[in-house]
C-alpha cells in the first residue's frame, strides 16, 4: 500500500478502551501497520497548513513564514493562554477567538513521564491529553473563559512542570512517584481567592492506554529534512509518535505541523 500525504497530527479515537490513530485524508488506521515493516519517505514538498501554499522553509508548527507571523492559529495567546483577549471581543480575528477561545476550558494535571500542568479547552479532552502521551490524567478546574485558565496555569507554573519530558514520556514508564489527587489538593491549598471558585471537586483520573509491542531500549530522533527515507518496523505508537525497530524515532520532519509515525 502507497500512501502520499501532507504530514498532519493525527487524529484519535478510543475503541474498546486502547487508543486508534488515522492518517491522511480517508482516515487510515495506523493501528492495522503496528508490527508491519513501513517505509516513510519525504518528496521535497512542503504546505503551509494555514494557507496552504507552498513554503521552502517551515515555521512554528507547520507555518509559511507569513502565516507564522499574522495567523490566528498562531497567535501569542495559543502557547500563552494569560494573553488571551477573546472575552473582550479582541484578537488577530474576534470571530475565531470567540469561537474557540471565549469558551469553556481546563487546567489539568497529567503523569506525562512525570506530573505537569496545563490547559485545553473542555472539547479537548481526551485529545489534549493522548496528544501528549499521559498516561493518567485529571482535571482540575474549569474556567469560563481561555484566558482565567492560562492565569491558574501561570500560578500553578510556579510549583509545577507545564512541559512534558519527552524521553521520559516515550520511555513508557509513568513516574511512579506521582500521586495526581494529592498534587491536586495540595494545588487547590494555593490558589489566590479570585480564582478559587473554578477549583473541581471531581477527582476522577482518566487512565490511557496506548497501542504498544514494546518499550523502547534506546530513543533517538531524526528530520525528515535531513533523512527522507526511513524504515523499519512499527513497534507501537504513543502520543503522536511512533515506535520503529523496537527503537524510538520522533520523526519531526520538514513540517512540524506534526504527523509522527
Amino acid at each position: 500500500m502507497n500512501l502520499a500525504f501532507n504530514l498532519m497530527k493525527m487524529p484519535t479515537a478510543i475503541e474498546q478502551g486502547v487508543i486508534q490513530y488515522f492518517i491522511g485524508t480517508d482516515r487510515q488506521s495506523v493501528n492495522q501497520w503496528i508490527g508491519k515493516r513501513i517505509t516513510i519517505q519525504f518528496e521535497g514538498r512542503i504546505n503551509c497548513i494555514d494557507c496552504g501554499k507552498l513554503t521552502k522553509k517551515s515555521f512554528g508548527q507547520g507555518f509559511c513564514y507569513t502565516c507564522f507571523m499574522s495567523s490566528t492559529n498562531n497567535a501569542p495567546c495559543i502557547i500563552h493562554p494569560e494573553l488571551c483577549e477573546a472575552h473582550l471581543g479582541k484578537g488577530r480575528d474576534p470571530e475565531w477567538e470567540m469561537k474557540n477561545h471565549n469558551q469553556p476550558h481546563i487546567v489539568y494535571l497529567a503523569n506525562s513521564g512525570g506530573l505537569k500542568v496545563g490547559v485545553t479547552r473542555n472539547d479537548q479532552i481526551p485529545t489534549r491529553w493522548i496528544d501528549q502521551g499521559a498516561d493518567f490524567a485529571i482535571c482540575f478546574a474549569r474556567t469560563p473563559y481561555r484566558r482565567l485558565a492560562g492565569e491558574i496555569e501561570v500560578f500553578l507554573k510556579q510549583h509545577l512542570s507545564d512541559k512534558t519530558n519527552w524521553r521520559k514520556m516515550l520511555a513508557n514508564i509513568p513516574d511512579e512517584n506521582v500521586d495526581l489527587i494529592e498534587s491536586k489538593e495540595e494545588m487547590a491549598e494555593l490558589l489566590p481567592f479570585h480564582v478559587q471558585e473554578f477549583y473541581l471537586e471531581d477527582n476522577s483520573i482518566m487512565d490511557l492506554h496506548y497501542p504498544l509491542l514494546v518499550n523502547p531500549a534506546k530513543i533517538n530522533s531524526f528530520g525528515l529534512d535531513k533523512k527522507p527515507q526511513f524504515t523499519g518496523i512499527l513497534s507501537g505508537i504513543k502520543g503522536s509518535i511512533g515506535y520503529l525497530n523496537q527503537a524510538m524515532s520522533s520523526i519531526s520532519g520538514p513540517i512540524k505541523a506534526i504527523l509522527w509515525i
